[in-house]
């Protein structure tokens, strides 16, 4: 265990708890930190990290067999769009099944983690505890930091306004039944929340306000999950799946302008599209009331830019979250606008023991590409697989990020980190058979250096074994 790079782990929710049975499963020493007192991260309904964006009715919006992790299938019976609970036990299951619970520490957030100059991480925890690693291993996810719009809107809004990570139902934290409330954003919070606030008895009148048209696609076509009928493999090509795509959901549902939602400016699966079974009903029904975007707040009213006027008393924004990560100097790692170009959307070109976990967007799950991205860390931190040199990947990061933007052209923060399903499990099977060629030619030697494990026992000083 002495001979292996030491880890550390940030995060232990979907993508941290699947790190962490990589590193186990290759006999790698690691320690994972958790702020919250639970695995499951943004699924832990009211975790006491304060960084859940989980609401009470919340369900999964991904067919649960593409959800689950591949070393660990969800129970046979398992609905095909199950509620935060069901996901959560599923998570803790998976947990109790690979003994992985006496290696998170829970209650412990990451403060500061620096890379020193001889490479060794000193990663200083909130207790004021200061440890080494020999490689960092990032899964803090990216849902828990709100983003509110900017430059703000216009006016002044007299009413109650929240961000929709802090909604957990219709009468927490604000009451929003009898009164009228205008839900801004047409991604899938914004769809849910509308639709729970729309249905009789809770909401007076419920307001969509959305500044460009999204597609909305249902959960169920000819009464299949959708993404088992739209699934293509990775060679078809997008055009092709979009126009595939775009057939059979309009046939079934319908295209948006049909109930009063803007136009989309791009074709479908030019931008994430919103899953939503049920936005077309209410809106058909007359439970949401579709707007365009706002021009301006005016005391207890809201004038959207078709020049309409309607009194409002609650805004909740769903305005989606910035990639934040609170533990590096904002100099060493940050991500504008959402931006951070990655490898594979693991590796920063030069920085050899830092890793990213789960820091995707795919049309699909998280949850087993980010098994498959920690199989592929640890294999490659044995020295079963080698990674291409920096200037390879950060080739590889411009000609990836040259198509990402030819075709999600508007550049929305959203877009920046978006992948395929099948596309990117394709790529990270070529990575490892080349990979493992590579090694296998070197002689399978350590990519990573251990010198960690010594160091917190060691009285020499960080200047020495820079030094040395």
């Amino acid at each position: 265990m002495n001979q292996l790079p030491r880890v550390c782990i940030i995060g232990a929710g979907s993508s941290g708890i699947a790190v962490a049975k990589a590193m186990k499963d290759r006999g790698i020493p690691f320690d994972c930190f958790e702020k919250g007192d639970q695995v499951g991260g943004n699924w832990y309904f009211r975790n006491t990290n304060g960084m859940s964006a989980a609401y009470e009715s919340l369900h999964i919006n991904t067919d649960s067999r593409l959800m689950e992790y591949r070393d660990y299938p969800m129970p046979e019976g398992t609905p095909d769009y199950p509620s935060h609970r069901v996901i959560m036990d599923y998570f803790n299951a998976y947990v109790d099944h690979f003994g992985l619970r006496e290696s998170i520490t829970f209650n412990t957030s990451v403060e500061h983690a620096r890379r020193m100059d001889d490479g060794v991480w000193e990663v200083t925890l909130d207790s004021g505890d200061i440890r080494h690693y020999d490689v960092l291993l990032v899964a803090n996810g990216h849902h828990w930091d709100p983003r509110w719009p900017d430059p703000e809107y216009p006016g002044q809004f007299d009413g109650e306004q929240i961000h929709s990570h802090a909604y957990l139902s219709p009468e927490d934290p604000v009451d929003c039944r009898g009164k009228k409330v205008l839900v801004v954003g047409m991604g899938n919070s914004a769809m849910d929340i509308a639709c729970e606030l729309g249905r009789p008895g809770l909401a007076e009148k419920v307001y969509l306000s959305a500044r460009h048209g999204v597609w909305v696609v249902p959960k169920y076509i000819f009464g299949v999950p959708t993404t088992r009928l739209t699934g293509m493999p990775r060679w078809v090509p997008w055009r092709l799946n979009s126009w595939l795509t775009n057939l059979i959901v309009a046939m079934n549902v319908g295209k948006p302008w049909n109930y009063g939602l803007p136009r989309p400016d791009h074709r479908i699966l030019q931008a994430h599209p919103t899953i939503s079974q049920e936005i077309y009903i209410r809106l058909g029904s007359g439970d949401i009331h579709p707007r365009p975007g706002i021009n301006c707040l005016d005391g207890d009213r809201v004038e959207f830019s078709d020049g309409s006027r309607d009194e409002v008393d609650i805004i909740i924004w769903c305005t989606g979250y910035n990639v934040s990560f609170p533990f590096f100097d904002a100099a060493f790692i940050a991500a504008p606008d959402n931006d951070l170009p990655l490898w594979e959307r693991m590796v920063r070109p030069g920085l050899d023991n830092l890793f990213f976990i789960g820091l995707l967007q795919p049309l699909g799950a998280i949850m087993p590409m980010a098994e498959a991205q920690a199989k592929l860390i640890g294999d490659h931190l044995l020295g079963r697989v080698s990674l291409p040199s920096a200037p390879e990947m950060q080739a590889a990061i411009e000609k990836e990020r040259n198509a990402m933007f030819d075709r999600y052209q508007d550049r929305a923060p959203r877009h920046t980190m978006q992948v395929d399903f099948e596309a990117y499990f394709w790529r990270l099977d070529r990575i490892r058979r080349r990979g493992g060629k590579m090694a296998r030619e070197s002689g399978f030697a350590l990519p990573i250096t251990p010198r960690a494990a010594g160091i917190d026992a060691d009285s020499t000083l960080p200047e020495q074994r820079a030094a040395s």
